[in-house]
């Protein structure tokens, strides 16, 4: 995971399915790119947007941060 690129939050913030076709989130240091999760079309996934670091609102989900384990981390969020 050492060799991921870095991101800003402000272009984490770009990558929410409506600024460009990306969809990615944040959760504890990492970016996942959700973009092929029917779960998360236009960047919207029931009350979490997309573009944003979802670390303090998994504790309101569902489920647990193994939810993570289906997606590809791209990135770091520095």
């Amino acid at each position: 995971m050492d060799d991921l690129p870095v991101y800003t939050r402000s272009q984490l913030a770009l990558r929410n399915g409506q600024d460009k076709p990306q969809i990615w989130v944040a959760y504890r240091g990492l970016i996942y790119d959700v973009t092929e999760s029917r779960l998360w079309r236009n960047g919207k996934h029931y009350e979490h947007w997309a573009g944003q670091d979802l670390t303090a609102e998994l504790m309101d989900a569902p489920h647990t941060e193994m939810v993570f384990e289906r997606f590809k981390a791209i990135g770091k969020l520095l």
